[in-house]
């Protein structure tokens, strides 16, 4: 049985707090959690969770620590309030840090006898609260293991992404693409107003379809981003989405001309989506 300490009970840990303290779970013992805002802590005591009066009390009490705290000075913090607890146990960071950050704590904390792994999550509260997150993981085998009970209760998907940093590098590569999907979302929002049509009913669309396909997840099957040979098996049906693709967005592209709207995003993928699915253009 794993005690386990929670630091960080804001939009996103606090599900994951939440779903810790009432899982129910056999591995999991007591839950210790800690914020500096007092009201943050007494609803997961609510739920079954043990308050603590700092960090290093909580360390004092868990073999792991998740941190789910606001930025890399935060996450520091934490460590450091964790090492004067004395005990050897395993930092679990599950913010989004800067790339060379983990393998850093996990220097600090080395001789100190704790293991830090990084393992920021994806799926947002929502994920959260019905333990759906993906949880991608950097660290040795050894922080894998002793971190493993606690992420298969807050996590329908647990990726051993490779050694400390992996977990961050994973991370950023899925929110580039969360995030710059969502301002070709606005772009196509803008196109769409102007044209006249619904934008909730856009949205609505945009939903539904995605939950079908598989939205851009659905070209992601290679094991390389290299250009790929014409008796390849993957050059027809990439070949295909970039002659379907680029009809479309030229399509777009001059009808947004047409209505003097703006569309950058959709320009400069109408250049490189064939260069980008490997098949050229």
């Amino acid at each position: 049985m794993t005690h386990v300490g929670f630091v960080g009970l804001g939009n996103i840990g606090r599900p994951m707090a939440q779903r810790l303290a009432m899982a129910g779970d056999p591995a999991i013992g007591d839950v210790v959690v800690f914020d500096v805002v007092p009201e943050a802590v007494a609803a997961l005591e609510a739920d079954g969770a043990i308050a603590a009066a700092s960090v290093t009390e909580l360390a004092a009490r868990v073999e792991v620590v998740c941190v789910m705290v606001r930025d890399d000075a935060q996450v520091r913090a934490v460590l450091d309030d964790v090492l004067a607890a004395g005990r050897p146990l395993t930092v679990v960071v599950h913010s989004t840090v800067a790339p060379e950050t983990p393998a850093a704590l996990a220097e600090h904390a080395a001789p100190r006898g704790v293991l830090v792994v990084d393992a920021p999550v994806s799926g947002g509260a929502m994920g959260a609260a019905d333990g759906r997150l993906a949880i991608m993981v950097g660290g040795d085998e050894a922080g894998f293991a002793a971190a493993r009970p606690v992420l298969d209760v807050l996590g329908g998907k647990v990726l051993h992404a490779g050694p400390i940093g992996a977990g961050t590098r994973f991370k950023l590569a899925r929110n580039l693409m969360h995030f710059v999907a969502f301002t070709a979302a606005t772009e196509a929002q803008r196109l769409a107003e102007a044209t006249g049509i619904d934008l909730r009913a856009l949205g609505d669309v945009v939903r539904y379809t995605d939950a079908i396909t598989g939205g851009p997840g659905a070209i992601m099957h290679r094991e390389t981003a290299a250009p790929i040979a014409p008796d390849d098996f993957w050059f027809p049906i990439m070949d295909a989405v970039r002659i379907l693709g680029e009809k479309d967005l030229g399509y777009a592209v001059e009808l947004a001309h047409e209505h003097g709207v703006e569309v950058p995003l959709a320009e400069l993928a109408l250049q490189r989506l064939g260069s980008g699915l490997g098949v050229g253009g």
